[in-house]
């Protein structure tokens, strides 16, 4: 069936190309020439016996100011149900680089940032992130990202061998950033884990007129106080909410 289609093209080609050649009285050598191909090429092409090549057509259309070849239809891309059911088109103001800001566990009021990169997978059709430039690079998370529209939130999801992580992120405003909470887990006493909430914060790097630091921000440093109070945006924004503790 392909093949037939292509001759059909190939043939209507021919005529509107002889119909062209006939309305403006213009030879088969003056359009060779115009449109730096091999004479010999042109006839074989017009009499059926080779069909046209892209880059003949290319040559041909650029001479006679035309365009013979079928404009190739924009391909769909969406992810699948599981992921939300987004169109590429409908997130792509979500791609790019992000600075990370979320507490310092175990360093006091101190902010610990690094870098997430946000794109979409082709072979896996849906929104991927990458955390890049942590301390701690034996920690840094990858995963998928969903964007179900019940919830109108975003969600980076770490699965590793059955373990998840999670980020719950609202959708940007106009500075571009999201916050959200951080589900993960952290260690306790000696091998234990504890699952954990924190506030997260994603800033895009292009707010900064220089690279913000990677690692632990420590009170005093330069950056510090901005950080701190877009940190602390997220839950007195009204962004997210962590529970306070059951009295025992």
């Amino acid at each position: 069936m392909a093949q037939k289609e292509k001759q059909s093209d190939q043939g209507k080609i021919i005529m509107r190309l002889r119909e062209e050649l006939a309305r403006r009285r213009m030879s088969r050598a003056s359009l060779a020439d115009h449109a730096k191909i091999s004479l010999s090429s042109l006839e074989k092409s017009l009499s059926g016996q080779r069909p046209f090549t892209d880059q003949a057509l290319v040559r041909i259309e650029a001479a006679l100011g035309l365009k013979f070849r079928k404009p190739e239809e924009p391909v769909q891309q969406h992810a699948p149900e599981n992921m939300g059911s987004y169109a590429r088109a409908a997130v792509n103001w979500l791609e790019g680089s992000y600075l990370t800001l979320r507490p310092a566990t175990s360093n006091g009021n101190a902010i610990y940032t690094y870098e997430t990169l946000i794109s979409w997978d082709p072979s896996q059709e849906h929104l991927i992130f990458r955390e890049t430039g942590r301390a701690d690079k034996a920690y840094a998370q990858q995963g998928s990202v969903s964007m179900p529209h019940q919830s109108g939130h975003i969600y980076l999801v770490t699965n590793k061998h059955g373990q998840h992580r999670m980020a719950m992120l609202s959708r940007q405003g106009i500075t571009g950033e999201l916050y959200g909470l951080l589900l993960t887990l952290q260690q306790g006493r000696g091998a234990q884990l504890l699952p954990v909430a924190m506030p997260l914060v994603l800033v895009p790097m292009d707010a900064f007129s220089e690279k913000p630091p990677f690692g632990t921000v420590a009170e005093g440093h330069p950056i510090y106080a901005a950080l701190k109070s877009k940190l602390d945006k997220t839950l007195q924004g009204g962004f997210a909410m962590i529970l306070p503790e059951m009295a025992r």
